[in-house]
């Protein structure tokens, strides 16, 4: 970014010096700094430089070399690369073995921001626990690095692929819990299912391995899915054949191909996580998550507290730093947070 006050188009800043009407005097320094070949220097009061609080914390906490780094896509360019800049001409080190960078969310085509209006929460998105799952899904199957496109739509499809999952899940159990102590058709060696599971699991692999290629991996999941429902439908279709003729011997289920069935869908939700009860949150008031109340939402915040807010807002627009700073701890007193979002309305939640 082009700024005349730059030596060089590269350049960022490590060090904020102080400035009475933006900063805080609680979130400034004054620090001394130990030179290599001895003595001290003082730089001025001031803060670190966005990228620097990032670098510092990494290595205080992780060391001079981190395994992995995540992030917005945007955030690669200025953030991550001066993070690396500063961090590696510091520690002398690499900084990070691996980025991984991801879309962003869109509502529809347009990117979720709150100042274009059409920012959700996840309460006010996905209501209901059927929501959240399908949700959870539609994220866990989608390329990380694209955009991930949030409609109605998308969410119905990840409803419908869920209830499939589920009525398999279910069929799979109860057959084998009521087959327990039989022989499991323990004399057929030649099930196509086990070779499919065997394949799709290879697949399923391999598609992990490569930049977390989650379609792949969902569509290694439902080849398994698919090879487990022909089974159910060709001894149903069997046993419907017969019409009751005793003389026709229905086929039984092959109970080998269908446990592998169930083992590799324990280990595919190892990476998916979509087996499992949504826990209540506060505000729940019914078993099936139907309840739509959001602290968070600013439907649910009260016009007092939207109040305060615009007069922290006129306050700022005004620079008038101490005033805005005193509604910011009337509204923390009446338990609600306000986070400024820049060229956007502040983002407010309960405490």
């Amino acid at each position: 970014e082009y700024d005349a006050e730059k030596e060089g188009v590269r350049d960022f800043c490590l060090w904020k010096a102080f400035k009475p009407e933006f900063d805080r005097e609680d979130a400034t320094w004054d620090p001394v700094v130990e030179l290599e070949g001895g003595g001290t220097r003082q730089i001025g009061k001031g803060r670190p430089g966005w990228h620097l609080e990032c670098s510092a914390m990494a290595r205080k906490y992780l060391g001079d070399t981190i395994d992995l780094h995540a992030g917005g896509v945007d955030l690669k360019f200025p953030h991550h690369e001066n993070e690396i800049a500063q961090s590696e001409g510091a520690n002398c080190a690499p900084f990070c073995n691996c980025w991984i960078h991801n879309g962003f969310v869109n509502i529809g085509d347009e990117k979720m921001s709150k100042s274009k209006g059409n920012f959700l929460t996840l309460r006010v998105a996905c209501p209901t626990s059927d929501d959240v799952r399908a949700y959870r899904y539609l994220v866990a199957s989608s390329q990380y690095r694209n955009p991930l496109s949030f409609t109605d739509a998308a969410l119905g499809a990840a409803k419908g692929a869920l209830k499939r999952l589920d009525r398999v899940k279910v069929m799979i159990d109860d057959v084998l819990s009521k087959e327990e102590g039989g022989d499991n058709n323990a004399d057929r060696v030649d099930s196509d299912i086990v070779a499919t599971v065997e394949r799709e699991l290879a697949n399923f692999e391999v598609a992990i391995a490569d930049d977390l290629s989650m379609p792949r991996a969902s569509a290694s999941l439902f080849s398994i899915v698919k090879s487990a429902e022909k089974e159910f439908k060709r001894v149903a279709k069997a046993a419907k054949d017969s019409d009751g003729d005793e003389s026709d011997v229905v086929p039984p289920l092959d109970l080998i191909g269908l446990k592998s069935v169930q083992q590799a869908l324990e280990k595919m939700d190892q990476v998916f996580g979509i087996y499992y009860d949504v826990p209540k949150v506060k505000g729940d008031e019914s078993d099936d998550g139907d309840s739509a109340s959001d602290d968070g939402d600013d439907a649910s915040v009260p016009t007092d507290v939207m109040d305060l807010v615009a007069q922290r807002s006129a306050a700022k627009d005004a620079k008038d730093w101490g005033l805005a700073d005193s509604l910011r701890s009337e509204i923390t007193a009446l338990g609600f947070a306000v986070k400024d979002v820049k060229g956007g309305d502040p983002i407010v939640s309960k405490v």
